[in-house]
């Protein structure tokens, strides 16, 4: 008889341990579903996480629809696109629009014509476009338009990596594809003045290329500046991110191959150095309401190219009041704008 119980109460050994943990059959049922839960809910919050971090590369993957080659497919009837190679392995996009009185004249002509009518007598103007986005951006057609309408030929390139030209962006490489850029103008354009628009990044370009032609005993005939930063003593003021992040998270298998791509590729872009440099006609554009580029760095650069230069007539500081509301790329809309940029050429 004690056998059988003993028997029994081995049996029930494993229900007595259940029942001493506090739970029933029916409660592990409740507790495997909200293990369950729980695990779903962390898939879900990583899932995010992974989705939220690829957005950036999401953006850039869709971002480039316009087919770059076709500008007449947005409006731009009197703009062809065109393809250079500064270096083996690079090819750079580059549209040429030509003076707003020219429009009918431009329709159906090929690259040829084009080249040609760089040699017509009128300015031109080779513009520097800032970080990110490609040659199609409202705001650099904007300015293309802008140029045009004041009788201007606008020259608007993709610097290597950027929209549908090929190649790494570095800063070594952006100056080359701009100093190759107006060598190529000068060996079509005659004499007509030759000048440089550099805009928020495209204004250390812009005094990079200025200072290597000058190496080269060649000079622009004049340049603006607009948005321009400055680095060293103005980035510690403010911290700006890494212009090229964008290009790592367009391209992420690079990230495989390269250990920390954005940390060996230094940027310096020395504006305050260049400009010392320089004694070209230089006009500085700067909204007050700048939201990315403090209006400080204009007066600071500013200070520096007319102390260098020694001339309030060589050197202008334009300001645009902060309740027009350019921010950073809205000067374009100013009505002001064309007579502005007639004076720099009339120098």
């Amino acid at each position: 008889m004690k056998r059988k119980i003993i028997k029994s109460d081995r049996k029930d050994q494993p229900a007595g341990r259940v029942q001493q943990s506090g739970q029933k059959p029916k409660d592990l049922n409740v507790h495997a579903r909200s293990q369950w839960q729980w695990t779903w809910k962390n898939m879900l919050l990583l899932s995010l996480c992974i989705l939220s971090a690829s957005i950036p590369f999401l953006l850039h993957l869709f971002s480039d629809s316009i087919d770059l080659s076709r500008p007449s497919d947005i409006g731009l009837n009197h703009t062809i696109n065109m393809y250079l190679t500064p270096e083996q392995g690079v090819r750079v996009g580059v549209w040429h629009t030509v003076p707003e009185r020219r429009w009918k004249e431009a329709q159906g002509k090929d690259l040829d014509w084009y080249e040609k009518a760089l040699g017509d007598g009128s300015p031109i103007f080779i513009y520097l476009h800032g970080n990110g986005g490609n040659r199609s951006a409202p705001h650099r057609i904007g300015i293309a338009n802008v140029l045009s309408a004041v009788g201007y030929h606008a020259l608007v390139m993709d610097y290597r990596g950027f929209g549908d030209s090929t190649g790494e962006p570095t800063e070594a490489g952006l100056t080359t594809d701009a100093v190759y850029l107006y060598n190529w103008v000068k060996a079509r354009s005659g004499n007509s003045l030759v000048c440089v628009w550099g805009h928020s990044l495209g204004t250390g370009v812009t005094t990079n290329t200025a200072v290597k032609l000058l190496e080269q005993g060649k000079q622009f005939d004049g340049i603006i500046l607009e948005g321009a930063f400055l680095t060293g003593r103005g980035a510690r003021d403010r911290p700006i991110e890494h212009p090229f992040k964008w290009f790592y998270w367009k391209f992420p298998y690079i990230q495989f191959f390269l250990f920390n791509p954005l940390k060996n590729n230094i940027l310096v872009f020395p504006t305050d150095e260049n400009l010392q440099k320089l004694r070209t006609p230089l006009m500085i554009l700067h909204a007050q309401d700048d939201h990315l580029v403090p209006f400080a760095s204009a007066q600071e650069i500013y200070r520096i190219a007319k102390k260098a230069q020694n001339s309030d007539e060589r050197v202008k500081l334009v300001r645009f009041d902060g309740s027009l509301g350019y921010l950073h790329n809205g000067l374009y809309k100013d009505p002001g704008l064309p007579n502005i940029i007639r004076s720099l050429c009339s120098h």
